[in-house]
């Protein structure tokens, strides 16, 4: 018997405050891999304590890393070196994370050992040929189911040559899975993207000590060389940033500081698209932490007007649509979304079942093929199935600050995949909402 989570907010509110997110799951992921393939010792803070970042953290330790924590969230890893990982005695299982299951592949077809990735009901319905094939391509031997989805069967001792690799979709996991598996080439590796995406793996390794070439929307980097351990300091998720600075907008008398946000330019589309939508949102405190730019940021309640969403911006927002989905909703006109087919293979069909919620809440939200067209106006209260994808169930959260009655969001365990004490956090803005929990199958 398993329990479900379930949310119910009631309408209205606003959020006042100052707050921290959770760490970045992005550069939490990839702080546990390279510290984990480093030599010597490397000490990581603010690490994110959800359960798809621990998923990567429990992988390494199932390969033979000593992983000490995470508590309060500092984790100290005993790098390995390039050749130390030790094949696990199980298939690895890495839940509902898609970060951790693609570039893992990444790392462990240049591995000397046999490895099986397998992840839950949800991931298990992701497509993988799009790491797959660039990696068959390296040399490395991956198997997948016949759609293409998990599990993954990654056999070792290939000899991994490096490509010139240009992807045909805008991918941070594709790029960091070819980039990953370059460490271990023959050669040199090159991946050109045909728009910017975020960076994290690039900065990360170049902490590490690995040299890499930039040039535009090309990165490149040799095999055959070492990582060395370096602490990493991991700055607020943006991702998670992006409800409190959705419902900080739209909601009459807010007014908010998230602290400590990493404001990395590949990633903060979230901000220059409310900033378009007229959002009030100031940048405070910018700074340097390690390797990432960081910075404070305020939020305060504005008139929000629909627009016709920059194409260039959707890969710097691509997570952060849910969020901006219930701004178009409470925008004044029309906000028009194209360029953003990725996200119907995200956790979840991200545009149907954002459209599907929208129209529940008497909202004229309209899918497409790559997007979706959403006129604003009004929210009502309804009862909402987030499909168990924790960015719909927050997204669906903060609506609740517009809404004429109240809303229930059902599945929403999974919001501690990135989120762990949403709620709570929620509350003490403001926000009213309420969790129950539900006996399933």
């Amino acid at each position: 018997m398993s329990h479900e989570l379930n949310f119910t907010v009631r309408p209205g509110g606003c959020l006042q405050g100052d707050l921290r997110v959770p760490g970045d799951k992005s550069i939490s992921h990839r702080a546990i891999m390279l510290g984990a393939l480093a030599k010597g010792q490397t000490r990581i803070s603010g690490f994110l304590e959800g359960e798809d970042s621990l998923a990567t953290l429990q992988a390494f330790r199932a390969m033979g890393v000593s992983i000490s924590g995470p508590d309060a969230g500092c984790v100290t890893i005993e790098g390995v070196g390039m050749h130390g990982l030790q094949a696990p005695v199980r298939p690895l299982d890495v839940g509902n994370s898609g970060t951790s299951m693609r570039l893992l592949a990444g790392l462990l077809c240049g591995q000397d050992f046999d490895v099986t990735l397998t992840g839950d009901a949800s991931l298990s319905t992701r497509p993988m040929r799009r790491i797959a094939d660039p990696l068959t391509d390296m040399g490395a031997r991956i198997e997948t189911s016949a759609k293409g989805t998990p599990p993954l069967h990654i056999y070792g001792h290939q000899s991994l040559q490096g490509i010139d690799y240009t992807m045909p979709m805008a991918s941070a996991q594709v790029k960091s899975a070819v980039l990953l598996a370059g460490l271990y080439a023959e050669g040199e590796t090159r991946v050109t993207e045909p728009a910017v995406t975020r960076d994290h793996s690039e900065r990360m390794l170049e902490t590490f000590q690995w040299p890499l070439k930039r040039r535009g929307r090309t990165v490149a980097l040799s095999g055959g060389g070492e990582l060395k351990a370096h602490d990493i300091q991991v700055p607020g998720d943006i991702s998670s940033a992006a409800f409190f600075i959705v419902g900080a907008s739209i909601a009459a008398d807010s007014d908010i500081i998230i602290k400590g946000v990493g404001i990395n330019p590949s990633r903060s589309g979230i901000i220059a698209i409310m900033r378009q939508m007229g959002a009030d949102i100031e940048i405070l405190q910018q700074r340097q932490e390690g390797s990432e730019p960081v910075a404070d940021i305020r939020i305060r309640s504005a008139r929000l007007q629909g627009i016709d969403i920059p194409v260039e911006q959707v890969p710097l927002a691509i997570d952060e649509f849910p969020a901006l989905f219930i701004a178009a909703a409470c925008a004044q006109g029309t906000t028009r979304l194209t360029g953003a087919a990725e996200l119907r293979v995200k956790e979840s069909d991200r545009i149907q079942v954002m459209a599907d919620g929208l129209q529940t809440l008497g909202a004229d939200a309209e899918a497409t093929a790559d997007g979706m067209i959403i006129r604003g106006g009004a929210l009502a209260g309804g009862d909402i199935e987030s499909q168990g994808d924790h960015r719909i169930a927050m997204a669906f959260a903060v609506a609740g600050l517009r809404a004429s009655a109240a809303i229930t969001i059902r599945s929403c365990r999974n919001v501690a995949t990135s989120f762990p004490g949403f709620a709570d956090l929620a509350a003490r803005l403001g926000l009213a909402i309420d969790v129950s929990t539900e006996e399933g199958i």
